[in-house]
C-alpha cells in the first residue's frame, strides 16, 4: 500500500534518514492502483518512473519547485484521489504531472514542507527564480548569444 511515510525531520538533517523514502504512490485507476508510473520523494528530489517496456526516469530537485497546483474532479473527489501539477524551473519542459494519487491535500502539504526545507538547506530564495518582470526566468543555452536590451 502505497503511502506518506512519517519521518521526522529533524532526524533527516541528522543524516538517520538520508535514502528514506518520505512519501511514494502510483497513480491510481478509481482507487486501484493499477498503473505502471510510480511517483517517490527521497533525497531532496521528486522521482517519477513511467512505463513498462520503455520505461522513463525522471528527478526534479525539490528546491527548483515553483508552485503546485491541486486539481481534483468529481470522480477523483468520490474515489478519494486527485492530480497535483508540479512547476518546476528545469531545462525541460518545467512542469510535472502527478495523476490520481492518494491524498493529494496531504501530499501538496508535505511537498510545499519539503521544498520550503530544502531551499533552507540551499540558501535559495525566490527571487532567483524570477526575473524583473514577476516571471518564471528560464535557463539560457549556452549557444545562445545574449542581446542587451539596451543597445
Amino acid at each position: 500500500m502505497a503511502d506518506i511515510i512519517h519521518i521526522d525531520l529533524e532526524q533527516e538533517d541528522r543524516g538517520n534518514a538520508k535514502n528514506a523514502v518520505l512519501w511514494k504512490d502510483r497513480k491510481h485507476f478509481m482507487w486501484f492502483p493499477f498503473s505502471f508510473t510510480k511517483y517517490e520523494v527521497r533525497n531532496n528530489r521528486l522521482y517519477t518512473q513511467k512505463g513498462l517496456l520503455s520505461t522513463t526516469y525522471d528527478e526534479v530537485l525539490l528546491y527548483r519547485i515553483l508552485d503546485i497546483t491541486m486539481t481534483q474532479t468529481l470522480g477523483q473527489k468520490i474515489f478519494g484521489t486527485g492530480t497535483l501539477l508540479v512547476c518546476a524551473k528545469a531545462n525541460r519542459d518545467g512542469d510535472v504531472v502527478l495523476e490520481n494519487i492518494k491524498r493529494p491535500r496531504m501530499v501538496n502539504d508535505l511537498l510545499s514542507e519539503l521544498v520550503e526545507k530544502a531551499r533552507d538547506q540551499k540558501r535559495v530564495v525566490g527571487k532567483e527564480f524570477y526575473g524583473s518582470d514577476g516571471h518564471a526566468v528560464r535557463d539560457m543555452d549556452p549557444d545562445e548569444e545574449f542581446e542587451d536590451p539596451d543597445d
